[in-house]
């Protein structure tokens, strides 16, 4: 068994590795789309989200309700992509670290 030093050097290691992946998240862009690329939304990996773009032809009042759950839609798609990359920068940082299957970081 490895000494108490040793374990903590490698746990803040895990620690440090896991706070640049997660800062470089913020770096990694994703869009999420609907209604056939009329409403383009625009996030980070983190989930942050950067822009929205709007096809003319959905700003008419009557439009409204349309462009509210083509909004909801994309944003949904966005947040579901930035997951998967999210979940993907994660699993590179991990992939070297003895974790038992199904042990997932941030604690």
């Amino acid at each position: 068994m490895k000494n108490l030093d040793e374990i903590l050097a490698m746990a803040q290691n895990v620690q440090n590795e896991l706070e640049k992946a997660q800062a470089n998240l913020d770096n990694i862009e994703v869009e999420g789309v609907s209604g056939g690329g009329l409403v383009k939304v625009k996030a980070s990996a983190k989930g942050r989200i950067i822009g929205i773009a709007i096809d003319d032809s959905l700003m008419q009042p009557s439009e409204k309700g349309m462009l509210e759950d083509l909004l909801a839609a994309a944003i949904n798609d966005a947040r579901t992509k930035a997951d998967a990359a999210s979940g993907s920068e994660m699993s590179k940082m991990t992939s070297g670290l003895p974790l038992p299957p199904g042990f997932k970081l941030p604690f």
